[in-house]
Order: structure tokens, then C-alpha cells, then sequence
């Protein structure tokens, strides 16, 4: 059995996610404050123009159980490469060049094929993209002091209370992004810690193109005929 929470990072609960790690780059904002918060996240993002990393999930639940823990490979590519490979416990590929998504289950012995669109992807996607514009109409994003020069914090809160997430915080040490935490209103969070970071490696566009296999069952949505 899939786990149903993946990432709150692609479809339904994992959609919010995909194109919530590739949205927040570029912001514009009429208070002084927000603008210097926004323009040092900026900064940090904008030097990812590649990554690759090991993800630890960790989602909590509001009473401070352990729901789900996983083994997660990344890869990002801007403007619109991503994929995101949950090793364990559940193997699970979600990839996409931007035009379209692949999420294939191993388990299942299938992939399911359809357009990409970044506005119903998840958070972390959206967050890793570049696209700050969307996101800072969508947030406010304040920075957080920290007595380390090496450790940077910043908190996101959402604009509108109809919002499924509380906040949202993101961690970089040493300019690099450490961790992901996204908190929903129920109290439940969803927690990514980066490891094994390398910043700006070269990566083939073939990375973000799923290739598939002999024998796997494909579904394609309504648009998949545009293939």
C-alpha cells in the first residue's frame, strides 16, 4: 500500500507538494521590513540553480507521534526539472520537465502520466522553483534573527486563514538549505532536512524524462494525448 502522504511536496496531498519545492524567487512588497525578509530568501534561492540531496520526511502528528518517516532522493533543475524519489519505506517516483509529471509506483507495477501544473503542485516544489512572485502573494515572509552568522531561518504565514498551513519555515546553514518544516492547521507537520547537499552539480535534462519500463501498466489523464 502507497502511504497517502508523501508530500503535503505531489497529487491531492503530493501535487501541493511539487510545485510547492519548484514556486519563490522574485518578490515585490510594500513594506520595508518584508521586502529585506523577502529579498534575503531570494537571494539564498536564487544560487540554486541546480541541487541534488538526500531528504529525511519526518510527519508529525499534532500530538507529537511519528506518523511516516522516509528515504527520499532529490533532484531539482530550474527553470522546470524536478524529481523527487521516495527510496523507502515506500518506493514512489514523482519527475517532471515541466510539461509533464510521471509518478510511477514500482509496487504497483504502473505509472500515471499527466500534464504538469505547477498551481495545484505542492509546497516544497513551489518553494525550490525559483517563483517567489506567486508565493509572496500567498505569505508573509518574515526573516528570523539568529546568533549564528551561519544559520539563516525564515517563517512563512499565510495571507488568508482559509490557508490548510499554519506556517511554513525554511533553514539554510552556510547558505544552504538545511530544512523545510510546513505545519498545517490540524497540527500535523511535515518535516524535510537536506543532506549529502551538492549545490549546482550538472544534471542531464534526461534525468526529468521518465523512461517506461517493459511490462508497467501506463494510465494517462484526459491531456495525455497531447504526447
Amino acid at each position: 500500500m502507497m502511504p497517502a502522504s508523501f508530500c503535503p511536496f505531489f497529487a491531492a496531498a503530493k501535487r501541493f507538494f511539487a510545485a510547492q519545492i519548484l514556486l519563490l524567487f522574485g518578490l515585490v512588497y510594500a513594506h520595508a521590513a518584508e521586502v529585506s525578509s523577502a529579498n534575503e530568501l531570494s537571494a539564498n534561492l536564487s544560487e540554486m540553480m541546480s541541487l541534488s540531496a538526500d531528504v529525511e520526511q519526518l510527519i508529525i502528528e499534532a500530538d507529537g507521534g511519528v506518523l511516516e518517516e522516509s528515504r527520499i532522493r532529490m533532484l531539482l533543475k530550474r527553470p522546470d526539472g524536478f524529481s523527487w524519489e521516495t527510496l523507502e519505506p515506500f518506493p514512489e517516483l514523482l519527475v517532471t520537465n515541466g510539461v509533464w509529471l510521471w509518478n510511477y509506483q514500482p509496487d504497483l507495477d504502473q505509472v500515471v502520466i499527466e500534464p504538469w501544473d505547477r498551481d495545484e503542485s505542492e509546497l516544497a516544489a513551489q518553494l525550490l522553483s525559483g517563483e517567489t512572485d506567486a508565493l509572496a502573494d500567498e505569505y508573509e515572509i518574515t526573516a528570523l534573527v539568529s546568533e549564528s552568522r551561519d544559520l539563516e531561518e525564515f517563517v512563512l504565514t499565510p495571507r488568508d486563514s482559509a490557508n490548510i498551513n499554519r506556517r511554513v519555515s525554511l533553514s539554510f546553514s552556510s547558505n544552504r538549505l538545511d530544512s523545510i518544516v510546513i505545519e498545517a492547521r490540524n497540527g500535523q507537520r511535515t518535516v524535510w532536512r537536506f543532506v549529502n547537499v551538492v549545490l549546482n552539480p550538472e544534471i542531464s535534462d534526461d534525468a526529468f524524462v521518465f523512461e517506461v519500463p517493459e511490462g508497467i501498466e501506463v494510465i494517462e489523464n484526459s491531456y495525455a494525448e497531447r504526447l
